[in-house]
């Protein structure tokens, strides 16, 4: 990012943090996608609460934007294992912010194992949780009693764009890869398991690239979704891995199994769009299968009589390239600095919430200012 894009980008959050100032400050642990533009959002959080740690995901770090941020906010390891356990969780808050009011800004449902324990036993308090994807959203939604309130910015408009532009870095990606190993899109057909906002994306992409998509998803809403723009809708998820040549999984949940990797048709390459422990049950995989690195960022399964591919290692595919989705990542950062002031301005109980429209409006308006230019 150049000297006077990141001004412009500063500007801007400045801009959103002056129109969503809360009343007073609370506490704040940001888990993100540490990536070099980044910096300015961790900023905004700062300026907008007490931000006690970044959490970074641990499969996007950019070693200069980590140097940075770690430069005035603590820079802490995120696993999955860290707030599964609900005292290990309780542990970690207790140490960073022990009596305080905390807001948990979650991309992935990763507070989730732990919310209701840590809600009750922290010696602070838990007002809420804000979360950015639609995996965490339905982490979250799943909880059989939510102990807080849970902003959630997955569904909202101003993630269109950015759900939009996240399958084409994605299509981008797996082309990519199979190009590296001398391999085609066309004449392969390809499956989208999950035909959500990015999956229908990728599926249309694809679409529009002359590959045969088929679409399997376990919601038969979305089956009939896809069945009315053209899309050959799998009855079963084997018959339909036979079938495809590229396996694109999109269900932020487990799309492939260990005894599903064997239905897998010679050849196939599989990618995900998240993380290969949200995705791909690998650990299932028979004993039998051996793994060779065949490339930079492919791996080759094989057993007798039998191989498949596995791009970048089973992680999002299109962090290969960068996983730019340009200025559009904004509106949605944006939304979360409001969320964070619904916190203090609002009587939230615990559930789902979302943001305003008119707050909403007020962030598209500022983006637009900023950049469409």
């Amino acid at each position: 990012m150049e000297a006077f894009e990141r001004a412009r980008l500063d500007a801007y959050f400045a801009k959103i943090t002056a129109r969503f100032a809360p009343d007073e400050q609370i506490t704040s642990f940001l888990v993100t996608h540490l990536l070099s533009e980044r910096p300015s959002f961790v900023r905004a959080v700062a300026a907008m609460s007490r931000l006690r740690a970044v959490l970074p995901k641990p499969k996007s770090i950019t070693p200069a934007a980590q140097r940075e941020v770690e430069q005035a906010v603590p820079v802490d390891v995120l696993s999955r294992e860290l707030f599964a356990d609900s005292d290990t969780a309780l542990d970690y808050f207790e140490s960073r912010a022990a009596t305080e009011e905390i807001a948990l800004l979650d991309v992935g449902g990763y507070f989730a194992p732990s919310l209701a324990d840590v809600h009750g036993r922290f010696s602070g308090r838990l007002i809420g949780v804000i979360e950015d994807t639609e995996n965490g959203h339905r982490r979250y939604q799943d909880l059989d009693k939510l102990p807080c309130p849970v902003i959630s910015v997955a569904r909202s408009p101003l993630k269109d764009p950015e759900d939009f532009l996240v399958g084409q870095s994605v299509v981008f990606s797996a082309e990519a890869v199979m190009r590296s190993r001398g391999d085609i899109l066309h004449g392969r057909p390809a499956l989208v398991i999950g035909f959500g906002k990015l999956g229908s994306s990728i599926a249309r992409l694809l679409h529009a690239k002359g590959v045969q998509v088929t679409v399997f998803d376990i919601d038969p809403v979305r089956r009939t979704q896809a069945l009315s723009q053209g899309f050959t809708v799998a009855r079963d998820r084997h018959g339909a891995l036979a079938g495809a040549g590229l396996v694109l999984c999109a269900t932020g949940s487990v799309s492939l199994r260990g005894e599903d990797f064997a239905h897998l048709r010679n050849g196939a390459y599989i990618a995900t769009v998240t993380s290969s422990e949200d995705e791909l049950e690998l650990s299932g995989l028979p004993d039998v299968y051996t793994r060779t690195m065949v490339g930079d960022h492919v791996t080759r399964y094989q057993t007798t009589g039998h191989y498949f591919y596995l791009a970048n290692g089973g992680n999002a595919v299109n962090f290969l390239h960068g996983a730019g989705v340009g200025p559009f990542i904004f509106l949605v950062q944006a939304e979360i600095l409001a969320g964070i002031r619904m916190f203090v301005r609002e009587d939230l109980g615990p559930g789902m919430h979302e943001v305003s429209a008119a707050d909403r409006a007020a962030i598209a308006a500022a983006w637009l200012s900023y950049f469409n230019r």
